[in-house]
């Protein structure tokens, strides 16, 4: 097994990697991973094979309650983290139980059943349980806005009862200071709005809780602002020859600035790859001529869609090329087509997608390119909870790989 690493950390509801990967850049090591989905666990593991092995050989589980129900496997994980890694203390505890039950997208998009139906809406209390056993130095919590005015029950419920729920929860872990806040992404450099609920405890017997500042009383970093503009993000990979259904399978040019060098660095070689060289997921969507009329006619109109192909779907907005003085306005989404390329007419694809969420070139990403229908939001009427998650939904609910940088290394400060 490993050496003992100097940071360490636990990822639970890991989904495809995006909170870890800014972990790891960080400084942090993962030791065990929890993913129920196997395509967001395939994907999870297949960038990490290399670097931590461990990982798929044996320090993984689908269901967090595989870890949490049968008494003593959690302290047998323990003990393990001692034979294995030498440690006694694991730094950090990180994870957001699944939140399709909170948000606004994934309540419309699927059929109405109370909230408190739902049995990923209760994982909460298994994240808590795994905290209480493995005694991190920290831990954090991360789930969408919608969380904060979430209700149990639409005709009885109080709006905000599932989030005081959820807080009393993380606050009666003994031995635990907790603090939290409502952040944006946006606040650290990352090209997207996303505001996420985030709390962090901190052990007490540390003697840090007294930590002081603006975001969650010293707890998440400071902001640090920086945002590139959609093209900043995606003009090095703009195809003028793609075609409808079609890929490009290597850099149509190569890098124009800071950001897209960093996003082409090559981990092995420490080199950024050039024009002509391999580039991965860029297959566009086979869009018929009816959309791509109505996207070019949007792109020629600043985003208005034309009366004559209007649809009862979700408003489609045109990527931007900049930003207002409010900054960047938008939020990686499940679904692809919910944007149109702010040059292009047609869908961003999976590889640019990946890019909004801050995710380097060199990641990889398991699972079908795009599903629908009940195979991706499930039927809870029908006791059917299951749920595809394919690329574009697994980078959609990834934690942007920037802002879990920035607090990665925040918390390297406060325990170091």
């Amino acid at each position: 097994m490993a050496k003992k690493k100097k940071f360490t950390f636990v990822d639970l509801f890991a989904g495809c990697g995006g909170l870890s990967l800014g972990l790891e850049q960080a400084g942090f090591t993962p030791l065990f991973v929890n993913e129920l989905s196997p395509d967001a666990m395939g994907t999870y593991l297949l960038n990490r094979d290399d670097h931590y092995p461990w990982l798929r050989k044996k320090y993984n589980k689908n269901d967090i309650k595989d870890l949490t129900v049968k008494p003593g496997t959690l302290e047998g994980l323990k003990s393990d983290f001692k034979t294995d890694f030498l440690i006694n203390d694991i730094d950090l505890v990180a994870g957001g139980p699944p939140c399709q039950g909170y948000s606004g997208i994934g309540h419309r998009r699927s059929y109405a059943v109370d909230k408190a139906q739902l049995p990923s809406n209760h994982l909460y209390q298994h994240y808590a349980r795994v905290i209480n056993v493995l005694r991190p130095k920290i831990f954090l919590f991360e789930n969408v806005r919608g969380l904060l005015n979430a209700k149990w029950t639409d005709s009885k419920g109080e709006s905000g009862e599932i989030w005081r729920d959820v807080l009393a929860t993380l606050k009666n872990i003994p031995g635990y200071t907790v603090n939290w806040q409502l952040v944006y992404a946006k606040d650290y450099g990352v090209p997207q709005n996303r505001p996420r609920v985030l709390a962090v405890g901190i052990r007490n017997d540390l003697g840090i809780k007294e930590v002081t500042g603006r975001v969650a009383n010293g707890f998440l970093p400071e902001t640090t602002g920086g945002y590139p503009s959609i093209p900043e993000l995606l003009s090095d990979l703009v195809d003028p020859d793609y075609t409808p259904g079609g890929e490009t399978t290597k850099y149509p040019s190569p890098a124009k600035n800071h950001w897209q060098k960093q996003l082409r660095l090559d981990p092995e070689t420490g080199k950024v790859r050039g024009k002509n060289t391999q580039l991965t997921e860029h297959v566009y969507s086979n869009h018929s001529q009816k959309i791509i009329d109505k996207f070019s006619h949007m792109l020629a109109n600043d985003g208005v869609i034309p009366d004559s192909m209007k649809t009862k779907k979700f408003a489609q907005r045109v990527l931007p090329e900049t930003w207002d003085e409010r900054g960047p306005t938008i939020t990686a989404t499940s679904l692809p087509d919910d944007y149109v390329h702010y040059c292009q007419p047609r869908s961003p694809t999976v590889r640019e997608w990946a890019r909004i969420q801050m995710f380097p070139d060199w990641y990889e990403f398991a699972g079908k390119r795009t599903t629908g229908g009940i195979r991706r939001a499930g039927n809870p009427q029908a006791g059917i909870f299951d749920r595809e998650v394919p690329k574009y939904t697994q980078i959609g609910n990834a934690v942007p790989v920037k802002l879990a940088h920035e607090i990665g290394k925040h918390f390297i400060k406060m325990i170091s």
